[in-house]
Parts: structure tokens; sequence; C-alpha cells
């Protein structure tokens, strides 16, 4: 079994920013109000619409044009068997497209689709994983309030 440190060291860190960014959009009003705390992606999405059409590096605009042009696939079973699936989210909102492509690299992940002992197709968990975090980091940053609670 060949092992990738730098694939784990990748994955660790998108947890903590993961898990970091849900909190901060939590704290920072993007909720879905009184009840169970959980963020409103499709809100913050909202608010970073125009950081997502018009990227401030290039570091984000090509993480934007990777997960555009080879979006992450969704993991189901078929008939006993599981498989990948393409499957484009029903959003209107580039943003949100791209914030749940993030969501579903960290599902897949902890949901044990790309990691199960060993790496499953390591090339391109690696750009996964590193242009995820290239887009929550530059979402969180460019929002005050969510800024201030991520750092806080």
């Amino acid at each position: 079994m060949t092992h990738h440190p730098h694939l784990d060291q990748l994955a660790g860190k998108l947890f903590n920013v993961f898990s970091r960014t849900e909190y901060a959009l939590k704290a920072a009003g993007y909720n879905n109000g009184d009840g169970e705390a959980v963020a409103n992606w499709r809100n913050f999405a909202l608010a970073v619409e125009n950081l997502i059409a018009n990227p401030t590096t290039q570091e984000l605009q090509e993480a934007i044009g990777f997960f555009i042009n080879a979006p992450p696939k969704k993991q189901v079973i078929v008939g006993g068997v599981i498989q990948w699936e393409v499957s484009e989210p029903g959003t209107n909102s580039q943003a949100d497209k791209l914030l749940i492509y993030v969501r579903r690299v960290r599902n897949n992940l902890f949901h044990g689709g790309k990691f199960n002992g060993h790496w499953f197709a390591p090339e391109r968990s690696e750009p996964l994983l590193r242009h995820s975090l290239t887009i929550l980091t530059a979402c969180v940053e460019s929002v005050p309030a969510v800024r201030e609670a991520y750092h806080g």
C-alpha cells in the first residue's frame, strides 16, 4: 500500500478549515435561526457571489476553474455497488455551486469515499483538497463578520 503523507496533511487541514468555517458561518449569522445550529451555506454563497465571479488571485481563479471543469462526483450505491455519479447541483448561483462542490469533497473524504486505509485516486484527491482549501479560505476572508469569527 502506497502512503501519501502529503494527502494526509491536506485532508487534516481541510477538516480543520472546514470545521472552523462552519463555526464562523453560524457565529456570523449565516445560520438557520433559532433551533438546531446549522450553517446556512446558501446565504453565505450569495454573500461571496462577487468574489467567485471576479476572483482576486490567480490561485482562486485556478481553483474555480478546476471545480467547474472537473467537479467532484457524488458517491452513490446502485444495485448494492458503490459508484461515483456526476451530479450537478440545482442552483442558479455559481458561488453556491462551488461551495456545494467543496462540501462534497469534504463529505466524500469524511464518509469514506476517498480514503479507506489508503487513498483512492490520489492524483485526483490532491487537487480536490488543495482547491477546496483555496476556495474556503478566500470566501472566509472576503466577508468581515465571518473572517472575524473564524480568526476570533
